[in-house]
């Protein structure tokens, strides 16, 4: 099964190439006719058609760099709010909404897992998983805190709030990984869902919430109105979490690089989001920026992704 699903990922990198080669070749061609009979709109347009062609190039050189051992992998997303309250989780819904948007604007599936709901308005946390070939690998870079400066729509003295959150980036493992956990090790609490699920997963102990005691690592699930199907995901990403804690010690080790998610996250800020009194979304890694900051959290987060890829291709180069 791993074997064949590698060799489906090959033949779609190399029919990828393949047509990429075929698209300039034809331009290449009908550039020449169009220079020869003087047709500048034709010559236009397919100055138009190279460009869009070379940002294809350019994001196939860039996901040529996923070849970590779990880049190819589905995600688990975690988006926790941090202190401040209404503000925070808001904003922590917001987040959800970009990487969802951005999920199904890339053709991945999405499918919720665990969603507590804010006291007021927002979310206290919420995990979803992105299914698709290399999510992980796009998405492993957003790991870190967020921070948002905008005017609060829940003060009435319109004043500037600053609200932070979290999000935690983790692959789905399969059954070719294996992760032993000693369950003496964890504790496994049940209790009464919120948010999404209707009037049973609202009304019995379905939700489960496991924590791994050495790590001090917790997940929890309630996307389903059995409890041992709840336990049964609660599991699997406990091993994902755990992991990709083994992967971060191993990059960490071998690269001498600092690990970007952890327990200590929350003081590792990697983007703002700024809506007042300007307006500007700055990734504080990589210094990528843009002004349109509705489009971003509308999903369009390609800009960020593409240039945390590349800064990693810097650093392979320069060592």
């Amino acid at each position: 099964m791993k074997l064949t699903g590698e060799k489906n990922r090959l033949t779609a990198d190399i029919n990828n190439f393949i047509e990429i080669e075929n698209n300039f070749n034809d331009l290449q061609e009908l550039a020449g006719m169009a220079e020869a009979d003087d047709d500048e709109k034709s010559l236009d347009e397919i100055y138009t058609q190279l460009q869009e062609l070379q940002i294809k190039v350019k994001h196939s050189e860039l996901e040529a760099l996923l070849c970590g051992e779990a880049d190819g992998l589905d995600a688990f997303l975690e988006v926790h709010s941090g202190s401040g309250g209404t503000e925070a989780q808001d904003w922590a819904e917001m987040l959800l909404r970009m990487y969802t948007r951005w999920a199904e604007a890339h053709k991945y599936k999405v499918e919720y897992i665990e969603e507590t709901i804010g006291d007021v308005a927002g979310l206290k946390s919420a995990t979803i998983k992105i299914i698709g070939h290399n999510a992980y690998g796009w998405l492993k870079s957003e790991s870190g805190v967020h921070r948002l400066v905008r005017i609060s729509p829940f003060d009435s003295n319109a004043r500037r709030h600053t609200s932070f959150a979290s999000v935690g980036v983790y692959p789905v493992i399969d059954d070719t990984i294996n992760i032993e956990i000693n369950e003496a090790d964890c504790r496994v609490d049940t209790y009464r869902a919120s948010g999404a699920g209707g009037q049973h997963i609202n009304k019995t102990d379905s939700a489960v919430r496991i924590t791994h005691i050495p790590t001090g690592i917790v997940v929890q699930c309630q996307n389903d109105r059995s409890q041992f199907k709840n336990r049964d995901s609660a599991w699997k990403m406990l091993k994902a979490r755990l992991y990709e804690l083994e992967i971060k010690k191993r990059e960490q080790k071998a690269e001498a690089i600092r690990e970007s998610q952890g327990d200590n996250g929350w003081g590792y800020q990697i983007r703002s989001y700024v809506m007042q009194p300007y307006k500007m979304v700055k990734d504080l890694r990589t210094n990528a920026e843009t002004s349109d900051v509705k489009a971003v959290l509308d999903g369009d987060i390609d800009l960020f992704l593409s240039a945390a890829l590349a800064d990693k291709l810097d650093v392979a180069e320069r060592n």
